[in-house]
Protein backbone atom coordinates (compact mmCIF):
# COMPACT_ATOMS: atom_id res chain seq x y z
CA UNK A 1 0.00 0.00 0.00
CA UNK A 2 1.64 3.20 -0.84
CA UNK A 3 1.22 6.43 0.92
CA UNK A 4 -1.59 5.73 2.64
CA UNK A 5 -5.08 5.03 1.54
CA UNK A 6 -7.59 7.11 0.57
CA UNK A 7 -11.07 6.25 2.40
CA UNK A 8 -13.85 7.29 0.65
CA UNK A 9 -17.63 8.38 1.44
CA UNK A 10 -20.95 8.33 -0.69
CA UNK A 11 -24.38 9.78 0.88
CA UNK A 12 -25.58 11.89 -1.72
CA UNK A 13 -28.81 10.24 -2.00
CA UNK A 14 -30.09 6.86 -0.88
CA UNK A 15 -26.87 4.71 -0.85
CA UNK A 16 -24.54 5.13 1.83
CA UNK A 17 -20.83 4.04 0.18
CA UNK A 18 -17.53 3.64 2.29
CA UNK A 19 -14.48 2.61 0.16
CA UNK A 20 -10.80 2.31 0.65
CA UNK A 21 -8.15 3.05 -2.58
CA UNK A 22 -4.81 2.39 -2.97
CA UNK A 23 -3.89 5.06 -5.16
CA UNK A 24 -6.28 6.40 -7.72
CA UNK A 25 -7.65 3.43 -9.11
CA UNK A 26 -7.51 0.52 -6.82
CA UNK A 27 -9.92 -1.33 -4.66
CA UNK A 28 -8.90 -2.42 -1.35
CA UNK A 29 -12.51 -2.67 -0.03
CA UNK A 30 -15.33 -1.17 -0.21
CA UNK A 31 -19.47 -1.32 1.18
CA UNK A 32 -22.29 -0.13 -0.03
CA UNK A 33 -25.70 -0.20 2.19
CA UNK A 34 -28.59 0.42 0.10
CA UNK A 35 -32.04 1.65 0.93
CA UNK A 36 -33.75 0.35 -2.07
CA UNK A 37 -36.65 -1.43 0.28
CA UNK A 38 -37.01 1.70 2.71
CA UNK A 39 -37.82 3.74 0.14
CA UNK A 40 -39.91 1.19 -2.33
CA UNK A 41 -43.02 1.49 -0.66
CA UNK A 42 -43.24 5.47 -1.44
CA UNK A 43 -42.14 4.70 -5.20
CA UNK A 44 -39.33 7.71 -4.89
CA UNK A 45 -36.80 8.71 -2.04
CA UNK A 46 -38.01 10.48 1.30
CA UNK A 47 -35.28 12.80 1.84
CA UNK A 48 -35.63 12.58 5.72
CA UNK A 49 -35.54 8.92 6.25
CA UNK A 50 -32.66 8.77 3.75
CA UNK A 51 -30.39 10.99 6.12
CA UNK A 52 -31.57 8.78 9.19
CA UNK A 53 -30.72 5.89 7.19
CA UNK A 54 -27.15 7.46 6.36
CA UNK A 55 -26.44 8.21 10.21
CA UNK A 56 -27.55 5.04 10.86
CA UNK A 57 -25.08 2.75 8.27
CA UNK A 58 -21.94 4.97 8.12
CA UNK A 59 -20.00 3.33 11.29
CA UNK A 60 -21.16 -0.55 10.14
CA UNK A 61 -19.82 0.10 6.42
CA UNK A 62 -16.58 1.78 7.80
CA UNK A 63 -16.06 -1.25 9.80
CA UNK A 64 -16.91 -3.07 7.45
CA UNK A 65 -14.63 -2.07 5.16
CA UNK A 66 -11.44 -2.00 7.39
CA UNK A 67 -12.40 -5.91 8.30
CA UNK A 68 -12.51 -6.85 4.83
CA UNK A 69 -9.28 -4.93 4.04
CA UNK A 70 -7.21 -5.90 7.01
CA UNK A 71 -6.57 -2.30 7.39
CA UNK A 72 -7.16 0.21 10.60
CA UNK A 73 -7.64 3.95 10.43
CA UNK A 74 -3.98 4.49 11.15
CA UNK A 75 -3.73 3.39 7.53
CA UNK A 76 -5.78 6.21 6.10
CA UNK A 77 -3.83 8.91 4.37
CA UNK A 78 -6.55 11.24 3.41
CA UNK A 79 -10.17 11.12 2.83
CA UNK A 80 -12.46 12.12 -0.19
CA UNK A 81 -16.40 12.50 0.31
CA UNK A 82 -19.21 13.78 -2.05
CA UNK A 83 -20.14 17.64 -1.32
CA UNK A 84 -22.97 17.20 -4.10
CA UNK A 85 -25.23 17.78 -5.87
CA UNK A 86 -27.47 15.35 -4.18
CA UNK A 87 -30.29 15.42 -1.06
CA UNK A 88 -28.91 18.30 1.41
CA UNK A 89 -29.74 16.41 3.99
CA UNK A 90 -28.15 13.24 3.27
CA UNK A 91 -25.12 15.15 2.20
CA UNK A 92 -25.00 16.77 5.57
CA UNK A 93 -24.20 13.61 7.30
CA UNK A 94 -21.40 12.15 4.85
CA UNK A 95 -19.81 15.79 4.74
CA UNK A 96 -19.68 15.84 8.74
CA UNK A 97 -18.47 12.53 9.25
CA UNK A 98 -16.10 13.15 6.85
CA UNK A 99 -14.38 16.24 7.99
CA UNK A 100 -14.52 14.74 12.06
CA UNK A 101 -12.25 11.59 10.34
CA UNK A 102 -10.24 14.00 8.68
CA UNK A 103 -9.76 15.85 11.10
CA UNK A 104 -9.41 13.13 13.71
CA UNK A 105 -6.82 11.71 11.72
CA UNK A 106 -4.84 14.92 10.53
CA UNK A 107 -5.15 13.95 7.01
CA UNK A 108 -6.30 16.17 4.03
CA UNK A 109 -9.48 16.15 3.33
CA UNK A 110 -11.21 16.91 -0.38
CA UNK A 111 -15.12 17.76 -1.53
CA UNK A 112 -16.13 15.37 -4.32
CA UNK A 113 -18.75 15.90 -7.38
CA UNK A 114 -20.40 13.53 -7.16
CA UNK A 115 -21.02 13.11 -11.20
CA UNK A 116 -17.25 13.50 -11.34
CA UNK A 117 -17.03 10.14 -9.71
CA UNK A 118 -19.79 8.37 -11.59
CA UNK A 119 -17.50 9.43 -14.64
CA UNK A 120 -13.82 8.29 -12.79
CA UNK A 121 -15.66 5.14 -11.95
CA UNK A 122 -14.09 3.78 -15.62
CA UNK A 123 -11.21 4.13 -13.90
CA UNK A 124 -11.32 1.47 -11.24
CA UNK A 125 -9.96 -1.62 -10.47
CA UNK A 126 -11.59 -4.68 -8.58
CA UNK A 127 -9.12 -6.21 -5.82
CA UNK A 128 -7.14 -8.87 -7.07
CA UNK A 129 -8.16 -7.62 -11.08
CA UNK A 130 -5.29 -7.39 -13.46
CA UNK A 131 -3.81 -3.79 -14.52
CA UNK A 132 -5.19 -2.46 -17.58
CA UNK A 133 -4.64 0.55 -19.38
CA UNK A 134 -6.05 3.60 -18.34
CA UNK A 135 -8.73 5.50 -20.54
CA UNK A 136 -7.26 7.16 -23.64
CA UNK A 137 -7.80 10.73 -24.51
CA UNK A 138 -9.46 12.62 -25.87
CA UNK A 139 -13.04 10.61 -24.84
CA UNK A 140 -16.35 11.43 -24.64
CA UNK A 141 -18.47 10.79 -21.99
CA UNK A 142 -21.85 10.27 -21.26
CA UNK A 143 -23.26 10.22 -17.10
CA UNK A 144 -26.51 9.26 -17.11
CA UNK A 145 -27.61 9.07 -12.82
CA UNK A 146 -30.79 9.06 -11.32
CA UNK A 147 -31.26 12.79 -12.09
CA UNK A 148 -28.30 13.81 -14.45
CA UNK A 149 -27.70 13.41 -18.01
CA UNK A 150 -25.12 14.84 -20.04
CA UNK A 151 -22.16 14.82 -22.70
CA UNK A 152 -18.80 15.43 -22.18
CA UNK A 153 -15.17 15.69 -24.00
CA UNK A 154 -12.41 15.17 -22.01
CA UNK A 155 -9.00 15.86 -23.62
CA UNK A 156 -6.97 15.60 -19.79
CA UNK A 157 -8.07 14.49 -16.58
CA UNK A 158 -10.36 16.75 -14.39
CA UNK A 159 -11.28 19.10 -17.68
CA UNK A 160 -14.68 18.89 -19.15
CA UNK A 161 -16.28 20.58 -22.14
CA UNK A 162 -19.86 20.39 -21.90
CA UNK A 163 -21.40 19.15 -24.88
CA UNK A 164 -25.16 18.92 -24.34
CA UNK A 165 -27.23 17.77 -21.27
CA UNK A 166 -30.79 17.03 -20.62
CA UNK A 167 -33.30 20.23 -20.90
CA UNK A 168 -35.86 18.87 -18.64
CA UNK A 169 -36.27 15.75 -17.40
CA UNK A 170 -33.31 12.80 -16.85
CA UNK A 171 -33.09 9.40 -18.30
CA UNK A 172 -32.93 8.27 -14.51
CA UNK A 173 -36.31 9.95 -13.94
CA UNK A 174 -37.92 9.24 -16.59
CA UNK A 175 -37.85 5.78 -16.42
CA UNK A 176 -38.83 6.26 -12.29
CA UNK A 177 -42.32 8.05 -13.81
CA UNK A 178 -42.19 5.06 -16.48
CA UNK A 179 -41.97 2.57 -14.18
CA UNK A 180 -44.80 3.85 -11.97
CA UNK A 181 -47.45 4.42 -15.22
CA UNK A 182 -46.87 0.91 -16.20
CA UNK A 183 -47.37 -0.37 -12.44
CA UNK A 184 -44.01 -1.61 -11.83
CA UNK A 185 -41.63 -1.39 -9.20
CA UNK A 186 -39.23 1.02 -7.75
CA UNK A 187 -36.61 1.88 -9.20
CA UNK A 188 -38.10 2.28 -12.42
CA UNK A 189 -34.93 1.40 -14.45
CA UNK A 190 -34.40 -2.11 -13.61
CA UNK A 191 -38.05 -2.97 -13.55
CA UNK A 192 -39.17 -1.48 -16.83
CA UNK A 193 -35.90 -3.62 -18.49
CA UNK A 194 -37.10 -7.33 -16.21
CA UNK A 195 -40.71 -6.25 -18.14
CA UNK A 196 -38.93 -5.65 -21.47
CA UNK A 197 -36.99 -8.76 -21.71
CA UNK A 198 -40.62 -10.89 -21.65
CA UNK A 199 -41.41 -9.82 -25.08
CA UNK A 200 -38.19 -10.02 -26.84
CA UNK A 201 -38.10 -12.53 -29.76
CA UNK A 202 -35.79 -13.81 -31.29
CA UNK A 203 -34.45 -11.94 -34.19
CA UNK A 204 -36.13 -9.10 -33.60
CA UNK A 205 -35.74 -5.78 -31.05
CA UNK A 206 -37.63 -5.22 -27.91
CA UNK A 207 -39.74 -2.23 -28.33
CA UNK A 208 -39.75 -1.63 -32.09
CA UNK A 209 -42.94 -2.96 -32.90
CA UNK A 210 -44.69 -0.09 -35.49
CA UNK A 211 -48.17 -0.09 -33.47
CA UNK A 212 -46.02 0.70 -29.94
CA UNK A 213 -43.47 2.45 -31.19
CA UNK A 214 -42.92 5.84 -29.03
CA UNK A 215 -41.02 8.90 -29.95
CA UNK A 216 -37.72 10.10 -29.76
CA UNK A 217 -36.87 13.96 -29.29
CA UNK A 218 -33.57 14.57 -31.15
CA UNK A 219 -33.79 18.47 -30.27
CA UNK A 220 -32.23 18.69 -34.40
CA UNK A 221 -28.60 18.23 -34.58
CA UNK A 222 -27.76 19.27 -30.76
CA UNK A 223 -26.10 16.96 -28.34
CA UNK A 224 -29.01 17.80 -25.66
CA UNK A 225 -31.31 15.48 -24.34
CA UNK A 226 -35.41 15.32 -23.73
CA UNK A 227 -37.56 12.83 -21.87
CA UNK A 228 -40.62 14.95 -20.96
CA UNK A 229 -42.04 14.41 -24.63
CA UNK A 230 -41.55 10.42 -24.06
CA UNK A 231 -43.07 10.84 -20.40
CA UNK A 232 -46.12 12.34 -21.82
CA UNK A 233 -46.34 10.10 -24.89
CA UNK A 234 -46.57 6.83 -22.64
CA UNK A 235 -49.15 8.73 -20.27
CA UNK A 236 -51.59 9.48 -23.06
CA UNK A 237 -50.78 5.68 -24.82
CA UNK A 238 -51.73 4.11 -21.12
CA UNK A 239 -55.01 6.18 -20.24
CA UNK A 240 -56.16 5.77 -24.29
CA UNK A 241 -55.67 1.89 -23.58
CA UNK A 242 -57.15 1.75 -20.06
CA UNK A 243 -60.21 3.86 -21.69
CA UNK A 244 -60.81 1.48 -24.24
CA UNK A 245 -60.93 -1.22 -21.96
CA UNK A 246 -63.21 0.91 -19.77
CA UNK A 247 -60.58 0.93 -16.81
CA UNK A 248 -59.67 3.72 -14.49
CA UNK A 249 -56.89 6.04 -15.26
CA UNK A 250 -53.74 4.55 -14.14
CA UNK A 251 -53.11 7.23 -11.15
CA UNK A 252 -56.79 6.08 -10.00
CA UNK A 253 -55.59 2.58 -10.07
CA UNK A 254 -56.54 1.18 -13.77
CA UNK A 255 -53.88 -1.38 -14.80
CA UNK A 256 -53.12 -2.98 -17.87
CA UNK A 257 -52.58 -6.96 -18.89
CA UNK A 258 -49.29 -8.07 -18.28
CA UNK A 259 -48.92 -8.12 -21.95
CA UNK A 260 -49.48 -4.26 -23.03
CA UNK A 261 -47.14 -3.63 -19.95
CA UNK A 262 -44.43 -5.34 -21.19
CA UNK A 263 -44.75 -4.22 -24.39
CA UNK A 264 -45.24 -0.49 -23.39
CA UNK A 265 -41.66 -0.93 -21.22
CA UNK A 266 -39.56 -2.51 -24.37
CA UNK A 267 -40.82 0.71 -26.36
CA UNK A 268 -39.87 3.28 -23.43
CA UNK A 269 -36.48 1.27 -23.51
CA UNK A 270 -35.88 1.04 -26.49
CA UNK A 271 -36.12 5.04 -26.84
CA UNK A 272 -34.51 6.43 -24.35
CA UNK A 273 -31.30 4.24 -25.46
CA UNK A 274 -31.87 5.13 -29.05
CA UNK A 275 -31.20 8.90 -28.37
CA UNK A 276 -28.61 8.47 -25.48
CA UNK A 277 -26.75 6.15 -27.94
CA UNK A 278 -26.91 7.54 -30.94
CA UNK A 279 -25.61 10.92 -29.69
CA UNK A 280 -22.86 9.63 -27.68
CA UNK A 281 -21.95 7.31 -31.10
CA UNK A 282 -22.22 10.89 -32.91
CA UNK A 283 -20.17 12.84 -30.71
CA UNK A 284 -17.41 10.51 -30.48
CA UNK A 285 -16.91 10.17 -34.10
CA UNK A 286 -17.58 13.81 -35.00
CA UNK A 287 -14.59 14.62 -32.14
CA UNK A 288 -12.39 11.89 -33.18
CA UNK A 289 -12.66 10.38 -29.41
CA UNK A 290 -10.34 7.37 -28.48
CA UNK A 291 -12.46 6.54 -26.10
CA UNK A 292 -16.16 6.48 -25.08
CA UNK A 293 -16.88 6.32 -21.32
CA UNK A 294 -20.29 5.73 -19.61
CA UNK A 295 -21.37 6.10 -15.99
CA UNK A 296 -23.99 6.51 -13.83
CA UNK A 297 -27.17 4.02 -12.45
CA UNK A 298 -28.51 4.09 -16.42
CA UNK A 299 -25.30 2.51 -17.49
CA UNK A 300 -26.00 -0.88 -15.88
CA UNK A 301 -28.72 -0.68 -18.67
CA UNK A 302 -28.22 -4.01 -20.58
CA UNK A 303 -29.52 -2.34 -23.51
CA UNK A 304 -27.53 0.78 -23.05
CA UNK A 305 -24.40 -1.40 -23.48
CA UNK A 306 -25.12 -3.97 -25.99
CA UNK A 307 -26.34 -1.14 -28.00
CA UNK A 308 -23.16 1.47 -27.39
CA UNK A 309 -20.63 -1.67 -27.41
CA UNK A 310 -21.69 -2.68 -31.15
CA UNK A 311 -21.71 1.35 -32.24
CA UNK A 312 -18.08 1.83 -30.73
CA UNK A 313 -16.61 -1.22 -32.38
CA UNK A 314 -18.23 -0.05 -35.31
CA UNK A 315 -16.10 3.64 -34.86
CA UNK A 316 -12.83 1.28 -34.09
CA UNK A 317 -13.45 3.56 -30.87
CA UNK A 318 -12.90 2.19 -26.69
CA UNK A 319 -15.65 1.70 -24.70
CA UNK A 320 -15.10 1.21 -21.25
CA UNK A 321 -18.10 1.10 -18.60
CA UNK A 322 -17.82 0.01 -15.17
CA UNK A 323 -19.34 -2.95 -13.88
CA UNK A 324 -23.47 -2.84 -13.07
CA UNK A 325 -22.13 -2.53 -9.37
CA UNK A 326 -20.03 0.75 -9.77
CA UNK A 327 -22.16 2.23 -11.86
CA UNK A 328 -24.34 2.98 -9.11
CA UNK A 329 -24.01 5.30 -6.37
CA UNK A 330 -20.87 3.87 -4.46
CA UNK A 331 -17.95 5.27 -2.44
CA UNK A 332 -14.94 3.77 -4.65
CA UNK A 333 -16.02 6.24 -7.30
CA UNK A 334 -15.15 8.92 -5.37
CA UNK A 335 -12.20 7.98 -4.01
CA UNK A 336 -11.30 7.60 -8.10
CA UNK A 337 -12.17 11.52 -8.69
CA UNK A 338 -11.34 12.67 -5.21
CA UNK A 339 -8.02 11.12 -5.63
CA UNK A 340 -7.53 13.27 -8.78
CA UNK A 341 -8.13 16.18 -6.97
CA UNK A 342 -5.96 15.61 -4.78
CA UNK A 343 -3.10 14.99 -6.99
CA UNK A 344 -3.99 18.34 -8.44
CA UNK A 345 -3.41 20.27 -5.47
CA UNK A 346 -6.99 20.65 -4.11
CA UNK A 347 -7.99 20.47 -0.74
CA UNK A 348 -10.83 21.40 1.78
CA UNK A 349 -10.95 22.91 4.73
CA UNK A 350 -13.81 22.88 7.91
CA UNK A 351 -16.12 25.36 5.89
CA UNK A 352 -16.89 22.31 3.51
CA UNK A 353 -20.27 22.45 3.27
CA UNK A 354 -22.81 20.48 1.15
CA UNK A 355 -24.21 21.84 -2.11
CA UNK A 356 -27.47 20.65 -3.71
CA UNK A 357 -26.82 22.04 -7.16
CA UNK A 358 -23.04 21.52 -8.86
CA UNK A 359 -22.85 21.08 -12.31
CA UNK A 360 -19.47 19.38 -13.89
CA UNK A 361 -18.80 21.26 -16.36
CA UNK A 362 -18.93 24.70 -16.03
CA UNK A 363 -17.16 27.59 -18.98
CA UNK A 364 -13.52 28.16 -16.83
CA UNK A 365 -13.37 24.44 -15.68
CA UNK A 366 -14.01 24.85 -12.12
CA UNK A 367 -17.53 25.96 -9.93
CA UNK A 368 -16.78 29.24 -8.40
CA UNK A 369 -16.62 28.17 -4.70
CA UNK A 370 -13.87 25.37 -5.23
CA UNK A 371 -10.32 26.34 -5.11
CA UNK A 372 -8.65 25.90 -8.58
CA UNK A 373 -5.93 23.08 -9.28
CA UNK A 374 -2.52 23.86 -8.63
CA UNK A 375 -0.72 21.15 -10.61
CA UNK A 376 -1.11 19.04 -12.95
CA UNK A 377 -3.29 18.66 -16.94
CA UNK A 378 -6.55 19.99 -14.38
CA UNK A 379 -4.12 23.55 -13.49
CA UNK A 380 -3.09 23.83 -17.52
CA UNK A 381 -6.87 23.20 -18.34
CA UNK A 382 -8.25 25.66 -15.81
CA UNK A 383 -5.75 28.15 -17.04
CA UNK A 384 -6.33 27.42 -20.72
CA UNK A 385 -10.40 28.23 -20.03
CA UNK A 386 -9.16 31.34 -17.23
CA UNK A 387 -6.81 32.84 -20.79
CA UNK A 388 -9.93 32.18 -23.23
CA UNK A 389 -13.06 33.24 -21.30
CA UNK A 390 -10.54 36.73 -20.91
CA UNK A 391 -9.84 37.03 -24.32
CA UNK A 392 -13.44 36.93 -24.93
CA UNK A 393 -14.14 39.34 -22.76
CA UNK A 394 -11.59 41.54 -24.21
CA UNK A 395 -13.02 40.53 -27.64
CA UNK A 396 -16.55 42.09 -26.60
CA UNK A 397 -15.82 44.97 -25.27
CA UNK A 398 -13.97 46.42 -27.96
Amino acid sequence: MSGGLLLAIESSCDETGVALLDGPRRIVGQAVASQVALHAGAGGIVPELAARAHLRWLDPSLDEVLADAGATLDDVGSVAVTAGPGLVGSLLVGVSYAKALAWGLGVPLVGVNHLEGHLYAAWLLDPGEPDRPEPAFPLVALVVSGGHTFLVEMRDHLSYRLLGETVDDAAGEAFDKAGRLLGLGYPGGPAIAQAAREVAAPGTAAGDSPTDRLPRAWLGTSYDFSFSGLKTALRRRVEAELAADGLPASEAGGRLGASRVAALAAAFEESVVDVLATKTLRAAEALGARTIVVGGGVASNALLRGRLAAGAAGLEVDLVMPRPGLCTDNGAMIGAAGARRLAAGETAGPDLGARASWPLARPAGTPDSRRPPTRGGAARAYARARDAEADAAGRGTG
